[in-house]
């Protein structure tokens, strides 16, 4: 775990279970149309049970480089921000596309007055988005963010695997030090 202080908000990199995270809300790697799936949307919907899925029928999809909210269901967290990144094909739109679904979440934070946030690594499973130029891309949207006025107090990405965590904690060192300058 690595855990950093940008003004006044703590920001964490850890492995992990996203379901299991104490949290006002926890992002969904979910897809275009909220029909849940694998990996983290399928852990998040059998965790959090069938209202999840009920609130995601109703809202009808959600376009790449989006988020939006439902409850939690089952879940500790009082939020879902089902975020979809872009399925990575090489093309130049992605790294927007992907910034975009870090950046609704962080406005849903806003809206909703959340004071803590756990992300997965989005478009990194079965999207295939490249671990290592993911990384730099969430946490640069995310530092950005937080050189604002925000409601939160800590973010967290809670990453699946030690490659994922590795990649993260890699890509926060430079971010870190450009910050200070």
């Amino acid at each position: 775990m690595t855990t950093h202080k940008i003004d006044g908000v703590t920001l964490t990199l850890q492995q992990g279970n996203i379901v299991a995270v104490a949290v006002d809300a926890i992002v969904n790697a979910a897809n275009a149309s909220l029909a849940g799936g694998g990996g983290v949307d399928g852990a998040i919907h059998r965790a959090g049970g069938p209202t999840i899925m009920q609130e995601c029928r109703k809202l009808g999809g959600c376009p790449t480089g989006s988020a939006v909210a439902t409850s939690a269901g089952n879940l500790q967290a009082r939020y879902i921000f089902h975020a979809v990144g872009p399925i990575y094909r090489d093309h130049s739109n992605e790294a927007q596309l992907l910034k975009g679904a870090y950046q609704s979440c962080l406005d849903l934070a806003e809206q909703y007055q959340i004071t803590s946030l756990a992300f997965p690594s989005l478009s990194t499973g079965a999207y295939g988005y490249p671990r290592h130029l993911a990384a730099p891309i969430a946490l640069q949207t995310v530092i950005e963010h937080l050189h604002k006025p925000t409601s939160l107090q800590q973010v967290i990405f809670v990453l699946f695997d030690e490659k994922t965590l590795q990649a993260y904690q890699k890509a926060l060192q430079p971010l870190l030090a450009d910050d200070k300058q």
